[in-house]
Parts: C-alpha cells; structure tokens; sequence
C-alpha cells in the first residue's frame, strides 16, 4: 500500500490561543492588497515568476487569479471615468446585477432622500452588504423606507478608488451577517507618489442640475512610511420638475384645489367670488376658476410640478487620509481616516391647509350654521419662491481603521490585528405649519359643539387674501431631527499553509471579531408640546446590539485540476435582552480541466440578523408624501391616469411600530459557472445563480397594502386568504356614514413580523476581447448580460407563491446589458458604452414598457505627461423615457431619469514625483 505523507506547517501557539480564545466578528479582509485586474494580468506573464497572490472579495485566502468558484464583478478607477459613472453609486446603480427597483432621490418624499443605495438581484437594500477596503460601514442612522438599515454609498471620494467588487450570493460565512444577496467592497488606493489635481464641470441639455467637482489627492513614500490623501468638493443644483418642459404642468390630470370652501353635509362648494381672477399669477399664471358641485373653487395644473425636485440639490465635502508605516520586514502599521459632509436639500410637496385639520377637518360655521371644510394650498409667489419650503439634510460621517498587520517569523503565516470605527450623523429640517395656522385662517376658536366639532366664525377674506412672507413666517416653523448611527470592531485575522497535499498546498484562513453598534433617531419633541398643528406624539428610537464571530475558510486542492473551499462562521448577536446565533458555511468547487477553461459551482447559506429599526422602533405616526387608493379607483371604474383618488398629495396616515421578538432572516444560494479563456486577449464567462430567503421580515410598504387591498375588495385574491385577512386589519377606513371623507383611508398600520418567502434565480453573461495593432492603436470590447429567470415570494406561510418575475406590479428589471467599445491610439482614449435596460411594466400595469438603450461617450486627450482633459457625455441621444399611463410626472420614477443628455468637461494635472 502507497503511503501519502502529510507535512504540517508551523503555526505559533499563541496565535491559536488568540484566535481560538477571543470571540471575535468576522469582516475585515487585508486592506493592502494588489489590484485584482493586476493579480489577473501576473498570473498571464507566469513566465516571469510565480504570480502574486491577492484577496479577491469571498475569500480571505490569497490567491493568484482573479476566478474562483463565485463569480465576481470587478470596477477599475478608469472605468468610472470611461463609462460615463459621476461616482462609486453611479457605477453600482448601473450593474447589471442591481436588478431592485430603490427609491432613488426623484420618488419623493422619501424617508431617506439625502443617501442612496442599490438592490442587488432584487432583493432588497438590507440584503446587499457593503464594505470599505473589507470593513463594515455605520448604517445610515435613518431606515429605508422607514424599515430597514442599509449603508449610505455617498461619501467616497471616487479619485481615491482603486477598484469595486462586486459578489453576488451568499457570503455569511466569510462575512456575516447581511450578506444574503452579495457584497460590495470598495477598495481605496494604498500608495500615490506626486500630486493632482482634478476640476470636473458639467450640467444637462435640457437645462437645470448643473454640477462642479474639484479633486486634490497626493501621496509620498518616505523610508518606512508611506502616506495618502484625498480631498473632494462637490456641489450640484437641483432638478426641478417646472424644468421639464412633458412635466411642468398636469393637463391631463385632475386639477389641484388650492382655494376651497365646501359644505361637508351636502358636500357642495361655495363660491369664492372674484378671489380666483384675484390670485391668477399664482402657480406662474396657472391660477383659474373652475366649476364644482354646487359652486366653484380655485384650481391649478401646476401645483404638483412646481413643488417637486426630481434630483436633490447637494453640496459634499469628503476627504480621506492613509499611512503606513513599517516597523521592519514582517510588520506593518496602518492608519486610515475617511471624513464626509453632505448638505442635500429637495422639495416634495408645498405648504397647505385644511381647516380643523387635528380635529376631524371640518368645523361648525357660526356666521352660516353649516359644517364647512376650508382648505388653501399656499404658492410660492406667496412665500418668497419655492426654496423657501425645501428640506434640508446635513450628513456627517467618520470612519477610521488602524492596526498592525504582517508576517508571522519562522511561519508560512500572515496576520491582522485591528480596530475599525464609524459614526454617522443626520440632521433633518422641515419646515411645518404651526398650532395658531387655524385661527390665523378662521380667527379665534369659539368653542365646540356637542359632538366636539369645533367653532369658528370665520371671515372668507382670510381665506382668499394674499399672503405676504412675513405673514407665512408666522404661521410656519422649522422641525429639527437628528439621527445618529455608529459601529466599533476589534478583529483579528490569519492566513497561511497548513499542510503539503499531494496535489498542492492545503490553506486556511482564520479570523475572530467582536463589534458593537447602536443608533438613535431623536425627532423633534417640541411636537409633543403643541407647537405644530398636529397631535400626533413622537418618541425617540435608539437601541444597541453586540456582535460576536469565530470563522474559518480552508482551501483543499483535491487534484492538480481540482480545488474545494470551504468556510464555517458562527455568528451571536445580543440585543433587547436577548440572544441570537446563527451558523453558516459555504462551499465551493473548481475544476480546470485545461488551462484555458473553468468549470465553478458554489453553494453557501447565509443570514441577516433583524434590522435594529425593527426591533427598536417606537409607535410612529406620520403621513405619506402621497398615496393611490387602488380599491375606490376600481370601484369607480377609473383608470389610474385620471382616476380622482390616484396619487393624492399629502397621503394617507401611517401608524408604525417595532418587535423585540424578530429572529435572523436565514438564505441559502447555490450557482454554477464556466469561465473560457483561450488567450490573453480573450475570456468569456456564464454563471447561474440561485438565492432564497425564509423567515424574511416583512413591512409592507402602503402601496403594496393598498394594491392588496384593491385585489382582496375586487375579487383578484380570496378575501378570506391570510393576505386579504391582514391587509384588512391593517386598513382602517372612514365610515361609509362620515360627513367628511367617508370611505377614505383613515390609517395604515404597518409593523414587522417574521413570516416572508422571497427566491430569485438567473444567468450572467460576459466576454472580453482586445484587439492590438501596430498602426491602428488598441480596441477593447466588453459585453456583459444579466437575466433573472424566476422571482417569487409569498408573504405569510399559506399564501400561494406569487410570480413576481411576471407581476405587473413589480418594477424590478427582467434583464440589462451592457456593451462598450475602448479604443487607444497615441494620446487619445475613447469609449462608447450602451446600457441595455428590459421591460418593466407601465404605471397602470397594463403593459409593459418597451427596453431602451442608453448611450455614453468619453474621449480622454494627454495633452502633456502631466495634464489630461476629459469629454464624458451621457445619454449621447437625449432620450427621456416617458410613461403617461400613470399621471403625472408622466415618467417611470425610480427606473428611468428625466434628466436626458449630461456633459462634464474634466481636467487633471499632476505635479511633484
């Protein structure tokens, strides 16, 4: 019998006694790694040496290619530039795999319009985990949607940036928790000699959303240190919808009441007079009586546009420092500090007023005996222009990391030991209406009657009279809230050799971590006191959590052609007095049956541990910025586009609340690849992918609630399925009997629970080709294509799986692409790119939108070694994607921008070394 001899390596036994006695979380991959792109290109030139190995995002063991048994997406710096990309979110809400629809800063009054994020395959913000140089980031202290944390992507200085990577899949088991749906990994540049200097102008054909840039960034190696440094300035005008000409007014919709006085009983107006002749230029001249039930009223197209930004004006200041510092040949120093600033301001809807608002919205008339309801929607005329009313956001971040980390002597080994720590704070200003903004209308308060009706003898001259800005001043204020969020990690990590196999090196990686994060959202309690004209009562948010990871990857080469991965991580959260583990792992498989091909598959089970906002939210109530009531549309037989009840600004009252109790989400993802690569100058890939979530944390956003709705009351879904059952305990209406509003919504409530099934699954597609000449320069051509073959989810158990893939309410992308062309000739650098956007269905989900393409160019011209000047022009063709199926702003929002063709004009120059 054939004896096979296994050779242990040397590992110190104080690094196991540390890393097997401190109960540490997992995250942090070696932040000092070559780029990807290079490790791809050493291992091509192996004839020069053994290829260096590199962290590729999914592992945390070095190697020398880029390819391994998940598929990952790489964003060189260069491309941000070439294709066209303004920043880091830019390029990731371009992925083809960012296939979720996210409410993006034109969808309106959003709960978190100063930061962004994406969506990878769908499934949501919460799902994505984002890391910086493979550290986790501070949530942005405010949840999306109002439900769930996510990370902010606005505050990296893109000339920093080396490169982006992209997986996609479950990675708990190298990560932890989050990492359901993929990772993102930002990796900053580590050395720069010299200095530079970047100016960036640009702005938009159509008109509005000019924007400046200015970049500094420099670095020196000096001995042993080594430092960098970058400073970014950035500022961007808003994007009004007056500044797009298909929407800058409503003709076709039903006009906007911004003067009214209507009996509540016999629900007739009455007549204002001349009032409406009076306040014509309002509105930029679109003032004009019109006729309604038994009398008249003030009415205006104009209204919804003039008080909407569809891109958020913003004003950045980010700047970034690194050193390193050697304290011999096997260990290294490191400190890094990332800095951010964001002023962001946008409008969403004007002020208005409905008379006796917190009190039912209606009032006894004592001068005529009858139950009337005033209202006034106030132009901007009357206050000082449409700025006068923004909101305004000031975001401040800090993120710092340092450790040691190097070579264990004597030892195949490599170590790091850090700290890394990130704060985030959020200052929101609205303004609102003020307690006295009745009697200022009405006059004093009389009384009530029996029923508790208020009274008032009103004088109408109140209502129709002009406003001055002083006189609004008096009736408005400004609410102040302010958010914070924050994490602190210690973490230690190891790689090295273990064993010599007969078909190569057996390696592992270990690492251990412990963290702490908390967060609190203190809203303007001054409500409580009766300040403003609501009576709704606010509480402050905060709660802290301790995390808690021991984690360990190995890499067994099986065969010459074939290697196994495997990852094990346990994860223990402790929050709201209780406990919470989870263990996961993730395998993968490659086999190389050739040099030139690879044959993948991976299969890993992952987790989310329950969003802080979900646990620790206390009872909310607020409005929506607007709502549709689906169900009176249909029982009206209105289509949406002029239904009276679509898209009703402000909308509906939401109650909101948390639960203790939640439990981690749990997923599994599984996929299989081939990578072809017959030469340097060509590779092509196709990878499947397979991901689910149980146990998903479901709030429902209201337009979900009010569509179910609709579907349960017209007889699309069984009223007695246990959809149709909570969506009606969660509905409350006005009833049918009410003077004012009957039938209306009154409230939604919403509130997390554990009880959500979502899947999706698909194919990614992607080939590379680089032609070389003697005389003609260097082509490049990249093409890629994503398809999500299936997508389903199920809200409780016992519901039916529902295809989501082929719901006509869902506004997901079914397939992107892209395809561009670099060509290199001398000096000159240019690229034209195509971005390939599916169907998705049209606002009244009756057909789908035919797919568009998008094109962008960029010509980059050296003008001399030190100075580059740049031409990047988006949306070459102009084209606005229109959608009038839905109303106004007659545009898909979320999906398509109105923005049209934008240009930038960049010039960098280098100075020093």
């Amino acid at each position: 019998m054939k004896t096979t001899n296994l050779q242990l390596k040397t590992l110190p036994a104080a690094l196991l006694a540390v890393l097997c006695s401190v109960p540490l979380l997992a995250q942090s991959e070696t932040p000092d790694t070559a780029a990807a792109a290079a490790a791809a290109a050493a291992a091509a030139d192996a004839d020069k040496g053994a290829p260096e190995k590199v962290l590729v995002t999914g592992s945390r063991i070095p190697r020398a290619t880029l390819e391994g048994p998940s598929a990952v997406t790489v964003i060189t710096n260069a491309d941000l530039t070439k294709q066209g990309y303004k920043n880091v979110f830019d390029a990731l809400t371009n992925l083809n795999q960012n296939s979720g629809f996210v409410q993006g800063e034109d969808f309106g009054n959003t709960f978190t319009p100063s930061a962004t994020t994406i969506s990878l395959r769908g499934m949501g913000p919460n799902h994505t985990l984002v890391l910086l140089n493979g550290r986790r980031l501070a949530d942005f202290p405010i949840a999306y949607g109002g439900t769930v944390n996510f990370t902010n992507l606005a505050n990296i200085p893109s000339a920093i940036v080396d490169r982006i990577e992209i997986l996609t899949g479950g990675a708990s088991a190298i990560y932890g928790s989050d990492a359901i749906a993929g990772v993102v990994n930002v990796i900053l540049k580590r050395q720069a000699e010299g200095f530079d200097v970047n100016l960036k102008l640009g702005g938009l054909s159509r008109g509005g959303g000019a924007n400046r840039r200015l970049q500094f960034t420099g670095g020196h190696s000096e001995g042993a240190l080594n430092t960098l440094f970058a400073i970014e300035l950035s500022d961007r005008d808003p994007l009004w919808s007056r500044d797009r000409d298909f929407m800058a007014t409503r003709p076709s919709a039903t006009p906007t009441v911004i003067l009214g006085r209507r009996d509540v009983k016999t629900k007739n107006y009455l007549d204002l007079g001349d009032a409406c002749s009076q306040l014509g230029d309002l509105y930029y001249g679109s003032v004009v009586k019109s006729p309604a039930k038994g009398g008249s009223n003030c009415t205006s197209q104009n209204v919804g546009p003039t008080w909407w930004t569809t891109q958020t004006g913003n004003r950045s200041k980010n700047a970034f420092g690194s050193a390193t510092y050697a304290l011999n040949d096997n260990h290294t120093l490191f400190a890094d500090v990332l800095l951010g600033g964001n002023d962001t301001y946008n409008n969403t809807r004007g002020p208005s007023w409905t008379s006796a608002s917190t009190n039912g919205s209606y009032f006894l008339n004592q001068n005529t005996g009858a139950y009337e309801a005033w209202n006034k929607y106030i132009a901007p005329e009357e206050i000082g222009g449409a700025n006068r009313y923004n909101r305004n956001w000031t975001d401040k971040a800090f993120s710092v990391s340092l450790g040691s980390r190097g070579h264990i002597t004597g030892t195949s080994w490599d170590y790091e030991a850090s700290y890394s720590g990130s704060l985030y704070r959020s200052r929101a200003q609205t303004p609102r209406a003020l307690a006295n903004i009745d009697s200022f209308f009405l006059g004093p308060k009389l009384g009530v009657d029996k029923s508790g009706v208020s009274i008032y003898a009103p004088d109408q001259a109140r209502l129709t009279k002009r406003l001055t800005p002083a006189e609004f001043d008096t009736i408005t204020g400004l609410s102040i809230a302010k958010d914070e969020s924050w994490t602190n990690t210690l973490s230690v990590t190891a790689n090295g050799e273990v064993w010599q196999l007969p078909a190569g090196l057996l390696r592992v990686a270990t690492v251990a971590e412990v963290g702490r994060q908390g967060f609190s959202n203190t809203p303007d309690l001054a409500g409580n006191d009766g300040i403003y004209n609501s009576t709704s009562k606010v509480d402050i948010t905060a709660g802290t959590r301790n995390r808690y990871a021991l984690g360990a990857e190995v890499s067994v080469p099986l065969l010459k052609q074939l290697t196994a991965t495997l990852a094990g991580r346990y994860d223990r959260y402790s929050f709201a007095g209780r406990n919470d583990g989870k263990f996961t792992y993730n395998t993968g498989l490659e086999f190389r049956p050739a040099e030139q091909l690879l044959l993948r598959g991976n299969y890993a089970t992952s987790f989310r541990a329950p969003d802080m906002n979900y646990i620790y939210k206390a009872r909310g109530t607020g409005y929506y910025s607007s709502s549709t009531d689906y169900l009176r549309c249909a029982q009206a037989g209105q289509e949406l586009d002029k239904c009276e009840y679509a898209n009703r600004s402000p909308g509906f009252d939401y109650v909101q609340i948390g639960s203790k109790e939640l439990k981690s989400e749990r997923g599994t993802s599984y996929g299989a690849g081939v990578v072809w690569s017959p030469s340097t100058s060509f590779d092509v890939s196709l990878d499947y992918y397979n991901i689910k979530i149980d146990d998903q944390v479901t709030n429902l956003s209201s337009d979900a609630l009010l569509r179910d709705e609709a579907r349960c009351g017209t007889g699309k879904l069984d009223p007695k399925s246990p959809t149709c059952l909570d969506v009606y305990s969660r509905i409350t209406r006005n009833p049918a009997t009410a003077l004012n509003k009957p039938n209306e919504v009154n409230s939604i409530r919403v509130n997390p629970i554990n009880a959500a099934h979502e899947s999706t699954s698909g194919i990614d597609l992607a080939a590379k080709y680089a032609l070389r000449t003697a005389s003609l320069g260097n082509f490049l051509w990249n093409a890629s294509y994503s398809k999500v073959l299936t997508k389903r989810s199920r809200q409780f158990a016992g519901d039916e799986l529902e295809d989501e893939l082929n719901s006509m309410d869902s506004t997901d992308w079914r397939d992107k692409g892209k395809l561009s062309v670099s060509w290199n000739i001398g000096d000159w650098s240019s690229t034209l790119a195509a971005s390939y956007y599916g169907k998705i269905p049209q606002s009244n989900g009756k057909a789908y939108l035919t797919p568009t393409t998008l094109l962008n160019g960029s010509v980059v011209y050296q003008l001399n070694k030190r100075t580059t000047l740049s031409l990047v022009v988006n949306n070459l063709l102009n084209r606005v994607k229109h959608d009038t199926t839905g109303g106004w702003p007659y545009y898909p929002i979320g999906s398509y921008s109105p923005a049209g063709r934008a240009g930038w004009v960049e010039l960098n120059y280098h100075f020093g070394s």
